[in-house]
């Protein structure tokens, strides 16, 4: 992925474009292909100090300035009010192979930047290749340090350091009232402390979109002077570290640690086209550490969110299994079977002690689809028997019965769940007592989710000798009465939610689900029509519009302050997640033939373009549902990535 002077010709089009690095632990570096910061999450270094949550901000940004012979240039770029610094005017290319690497040229003097975190370690590593001309030059490295909240921002007061200069080519910083180092290291360059020093009015082009503060200060505690001599070619590693120690000062080692790294899970991932190779590389970015319950699990979204029970069991087939990441897949289960309570799992973990939140009603049952997931591609029923088979009998049972959150089997056997004030399916948008979309009730994917979860366990009963009778009798009664209480046959399509009152005929892409799991509870002429409706209405290059533009509550464009994105949210918004189920349902009822295959992999071409935009190399959270389909949200999502990949290697390329 390699980008030239075409990509920014202005500073808002060389913003549109960021690129993302995580360590394995919740921690990340960010920022756009320009080195202009526009998100309060943007930053060379975002630690997460309990894995993978209590994410900081500890280094913004470096700027650089090169000084050949007796004139300066400034090759960094930013936004403050009223005025544009446009250091990338001297950028001759970037590229993401698979690690940022930067390109200026100054005159005759090339600069090659390359970023790469250390897997593990809250520890980033920036490389500086410089070829010199004919003049002596020096480089002068500007780090911009802070320490808060990634959520936050900070201004000049608050940040306060106690400074102390180790060695030469070291300085360390404390951040007063909390117990941590702030370490950076430079190779070959003394460092220069300045007194009092802050850069003012730092401006978020995209915080300031989304009605959020979008101003910030960072604190500059100095600087490190590189000289170069005429024609000299000199290798330059800055290390940036919260760790009680840097652990290796070869930059160039650590980029190649890294890359090896990254090559050694598409190779263990085995597929040999670039596209499945890009998405492999950027699932790795989703599956972490966490302190809590040492185990891995699986982040939903880069910048901003952790991990979550709903989108964990989502993304899990697309983050662990099509990547060939059996043990971390194995652990994730093995993690949520120990938190099973009531019939619910976790919909995220806690932090402090406390005991989790089970406000899901679907999380439980996606974890049938995932366990069911994995033993096709590992054919490990012994460890299912030993650790998950007893938990998801749990689920059935409790659901039958009835559990939390009013959530319970009803006389027609179908699943309701909740009340008018809570939301407990994933279009759980909520602005204070504001439900966005209420779907309390009988919602369409929860019962299609119960029909394949009772399937899921009668094979599994037979499979490990005992009786599958109930979980086959139920499963009967529940497709039967799915078929007649959710039917439309007005737009023949499926109701979204029924309700003892009001049935919600609002075209929704949750109704791909009755066709898409791995026990589809529709089939037939009625699954033909139910997939034929969601691609006329609802389908997109990007994914699938979460409410037809022929509703009156449809809105087009996630833009403005919160209140007005969350109430576009699940209100016409484009998501890609639902488009790998609705690739999968489109391959089920025209029978995987290769007409069908062609066209899929037509979906599938639109979002390759994709990789090239937004966070370059994966894929967005959402979409506005108006054309030109403009990214939005988290520019890096879970189970986006993961259910492309899915259905990609499952359904079309058959594996």
């Amino acid at each position: 992925m390699r980008y030239g002077k075409s990509s920014w010709r202005t500073f808002e089009q060389g913003i549109q474009k960021e690129w993302l690095l995580t360590n394995g632990i919740g921690g990340f570096a960010s920022s756009t292909i320009i080195g202009a910061n526009t998100r309060r999450y943007h930053g060379l270094l975002v630690a997460s100090l309990k894995p993978p949550v209590n994410r900081h901000l500890i280094i913004s940004k470096i700027d650089e300035s090169i000084t050949i012979g007796d004139e300066s240039f400034d090759l960094f770029s930013y936004e403050v009010p009223g005025f544009i610094m446009k250091g990338y005017l001297h950028m001759e290319g970037f590229e993401r192979d698979p690690l940022p690497r930067f390109i200026y040229r100054v005159g005759e003097v090339y600069i090659e930047k390359t970023v790469s975190m250390v897997y593990g370690e809250n520890t980033v590593a920036i490389v500086y290749h410089i070829k010199n001309g004919q003049d002596s030059a020096n480089l002068r490295l500007t780090p911009l340090i802070n320490f808060r909240d990634y959520h936050y921002s900070s201004k000049k007061e608050y940040l306060n350091f106690n400074k102390t200069v180790v060695k030469e080519e070291m300085v360390t910083l404390k951040p007063q009232c909390y117990d941590i180092d702030i370490s950076l290291f430079c190779n070959g360059g003394g460092f220069k402390p300045i007194d009092y020093s802050w850069f003012y009015n730092m401006e978020y082009a995209i915080e300031r979109e989304r009605g959020l503060g979008s101003i910030e200060d960072h604190y500059i505690p100095g600087y490190f002077d590189i000289s170069i001599k005429p024609g000299e070619e000199k290798y330059i590693t800055v290390i940036a570290t919260v760790e009680k120690e840097i652990k290796s000062k070869d930059g160039l080692k650590i980029i190649n640690d890294e890359i090896e790294r990254l090559n050694g899970l598409v190779k263990k991932a085995g597929y040999d086209d670039e596209f499945a190779q890009t998405l492999v590389k950027s699932a790795d970015n989703f599956i972490v550490h966490r302190e809590s319950t040492n185990a891995k699990t699986i982040i939903a979204g880069y910048p901003w969110f952790t991990d979550w029970g709903r989108d964990t069991m989502i993304a899990f087939p697309g983050i662990t299994l099509a990547t060939g990441r059996f043990d971390d897949a194995k652990e994730i289960l093995y993690t949520f079977s120990k938190y099973v309570k009531d019939g619910l799992i976790p919909n995220m973990f806690p932090d402090a002690g406390n005991e989790p939140p089970y406000n899901s009603v679907d999380a439980p049952l996606w974890y049938f689809e995932a366990v069911n997931k994995y033993i096709n591609y590992t054919k490990d029923y012994n460890f299912v028997k030993e650790n998950i088979y007893n938990g998801l009998k749990e689920i059935v049972s409790s659901f039958a019965k009835g559990t939390r959150y009013d959530i319970k089997m009803d006389n027609d056997f179908l699943i309701t769940a909740g009340n008018e004030h809570t939301q407990l399916t994933w279009m759980d948008a909520k602005v204070g007592d504001w439900v966005v979309t209420p779907r309390h009730g009988k919602a369409v994917e929860i019962n299609a989710l119960w029909y394949n979860a009772l399937r899921v366990m009668a094979v599994l009963s037979e499979y490990y000798g005992e009786s599958s009778k109930y979980y086959d009798d139920l499963a009967k009664k529940v497709k039967k009465s799915f078929a007649v209480n959710f039917w439309n046959e007005k737009q023949r399509c499926l109701f979204d939610c029924l309700t003892v009152n009001y049935k919600d005929d609002k075209v929704r892409p949750n109704q791909i689900m009755a066709v898409s799991l791995s026990y589809p509870v529709v089939d037939g002429d009625m699954a033909k029509s139910v997939v034929n409706k969601v691609f006329k209405e609802l389908y997109t290059a990007n994914g699938l519009r979460s409410l037809s533009p022929k509703s009156k509550d449809y809105i087009g464009i996630y833009i403005g302050d919160q209140y007005h994105r969350d109430g576009a949210y699940h209100q016409g918004t484009v998501w890609t997640w639902p488009l790998g189920q609705f690739i999968t349902a489109y391959m089920k009822v025209n029978d995987y033939s290769e007409e069908a295959k062609k066209t899929a992999m037509g979906f599938i071409e639109f979002i390759k373009d994709h990789l090239n935009d937004a966070c370059i190399g994966s894929i967005s959270e959402i979409f506005d549902g108006d054309e030109p389909l403009i990214p939005r949200g988290c520019c890096a999502q879970a189970w986006s990535v993961a259910e492309i990949l899915r259905a990609y290697v499952e359904d079309i390329r058959n594996r």
